[in-house]
């Protein structure tokens, strides 16, 4: 990941005009074919790597937001000084470049040294807050992202990051689109390598089942009557899939897990056709990536038309004749009955015999250890602007987290989203809380196409649409009351950038 973005354009090793570099957005280019972005920030010249280091985007299509670059494909956030990633899904830095200045031309040399870890911020170790031991229930995108941030910003005591899942912490959006198809090996699916916890010194602890809270002794119990102490807490213990009754068969599936996957996978092997309940983003991916590999894929969804509730009928109607084009069968204003391992069985009384069912009828927030330990939940753990739940030094994100949001209460189901709550819990813990404000941002894959979505879309009253989604090439801005509240784009990265910014007040 992170090495996509071809060189080309003017060879900054031979030298470019300054007057040819804007002062407020960036100039693509190269050096020793490496693609190299010049920017002028603060009065001085900086130039870093062109490539995001999430999937490797030409950032030079991205959007400048003052000291900034924003990636253009999944949203990613760098410092132009220092090429620091501030905002996830990416994590590693960019790679600065030495640039020298004469008679009116701008040289990029050398690669310059990676930049030193940030320190803890001055507030907080001035007043001694920065706790010493911090306990991430989850290792799910938050958990992660929350461990990772402490280390970069210089955190030096101890992480303990407590997971279920055996697998360390891996890269979930991509299970239900490239790993299924086929199309990703599995070395691709973890975050970073099961070596990189222990030279980040961060306690990895796999299979293993938090079973308690103690918010007034600040301790966690786990299955195997491990107590680990905490000065600060962050439960991320994200969603689980519902499963519906009468779906006990061995071959009846849910996707969560690389295990999950897996599972499925290995379960798929020689068989022909697949049923998917729901009709969903991640249960459509998965329906086109197993569609991908020869199978026979049938859908049952209630609705007339899959997610035209949330994107409108136009751009939902567009990406449905794709997944029909591909060969997809959909059952709409339908649902299912009962599985016996072999027929699905129909509310329209028709019956299809299949080799195994994917549920992907939603998830509900894990909030079983949050609820026994007294805290407040209300579908999810109810959380204040920063984070903090109602128990001292305990902090929730990701699936599980309910927080303000427009006058009234939100809990969102993203990836980007549960990473940067991660972070901003991180931020939190060193003395630099913030009210999280964030747009929610996600892509997804549907039928040769990326589409891409940021704000809280639910319960538009009107839209707007500009282009033709059927040709994979629109922008759609949704509203309620008026007011803009998310926007959906294909084929219009820069666009929906510059929309991201307005809906998060940038200026």
């Amino acid at each position: 990941m992170g090495d996509h973005t071809p060189a080309s354009g003017p060879d900054f090793g031979r030298g470019i005009a300054i007057s040819a570099i804007p002062d407020d957005g960036v100039l693509a280019g190269q050096v020793d074919g490496q693609p190299v972005l010049l920017a002028r920030v603060g009065g001085a010249l900086h130039a870093v790597s062109a490539s995001c280091t999430h999937y490797g985007a030409p950032l030079g299509e991205g959007l400048r937001v003052g000291d900034e670059i924003r990636c253009p494909w999944h949203h990613a956030c760098f410092d132009l000084r220092s090429g620091r990633a501030l905002h996830a899904p990416a994590f590693a830095p960019l790679a600065c470049w030495q640039v020298e200045v004469r008679a009116g031309m701008a040289y990029v040399r050398a690669a310059a040294a990676e930049t030193a870890a940030e320190t803890v911020t001055e507030a907080a170790a001035e007043q001694g807050a920065a706790p010493r031991r911090v306990v991430i229930v989850g290792g799910g995108a938050a958990g992660y992202a929350c461990a990772r941030r402490l280390r970069e910003r210089g955190f030096s005591g101890r992480i303990t990051l407590l997971s279920e899942e055996r697998a360390p912490p891996v890269d979930r959006p991509n299970l239900s689109k490239d790993y299924l198809a086929g199309n990703a090996p599995a070395e691709w699916i973890p975050l970073q390598a099961p070596e990189e916890y222990a030279a980040q010194d961060i306690a990895l602890h796999l299979g293993c089942t938090v079973t308690a809270l103690d918010p007034a002794a600040r301790q966690v119990r786990c299955a195997d009557g491990t107590v680990f102490d905490y000065d600060a807490l962050l439960l991320a213990t994200g969603a689980a899939p519902v499963r519906l009754p009468g779906f006990d068969a061995p071959n009846a599936f849910t996707l969560r897990s690389l295990a999950d996957a897996d599972a499925l996978l290995a379960a798929l092997d020689g068989a022909r056709t697949l049923a998917l309940v729901g009709a969903g983003f991640i249960g459509l991916e998965a329906a086109g990536a197993l569609r991908s590999r020869g199978l026979e894929v049938h859908v049952i969804a209630p609705e007339a038309l899959p997610l035209a509730g949330l994107l409108g009928e136009a751009l939902a109607a567009a990406l449905l004749a794709r997944q029909r084009a591909q060969g997809i069968v959909f059952h709409l204003g339908c649902k299912t009955e009962s599985f016996d391992g072999r027929a699905l069985r129909l509310s329209d009384g028709s019956t299809l015999a299949v080799d195994a069912v994917l549920l992907g009828v939603g998830v509900k927030p894990r909030t079983a250890l949050a609820l026994a330990a007294g805290l407040t939940v209300e579908d999810g753990i109810r959380v204040d602007a920063g984070l903090r739940t109602s128990a001292p030094g305990v902090y929730a994100a990701g699936d599980v987290a309910r927080y303000p949001h427009a006058g009234g209460w939100a809990r969102v189901e993203h990836w980007v989203h549960a990473q940067r709550q991660g972070q901003a819990v991180a931020d939190a813990i060193l003395g630099n809380p913030v009210a999280y404000a964030v747009p929610p941002f996600f892509w997804t894959h549907q039928a040769g196409i990326e589409l891409r979505y940021v704000g809280h879309g639910r319960g538009w009253d009107n839209l707007e649409l500009d282009g033709d989604p059927a040709a994979g090439d629109c922008l759609v801005r949704y509203y309620r009351g008026g007011q803009l509240v998310a926007a959906a784009a294909i084929g219009r990265d820069r666009a929906l950038l510059e929309l991201e910014a307005a809906l998060a007040g940038a200026p």
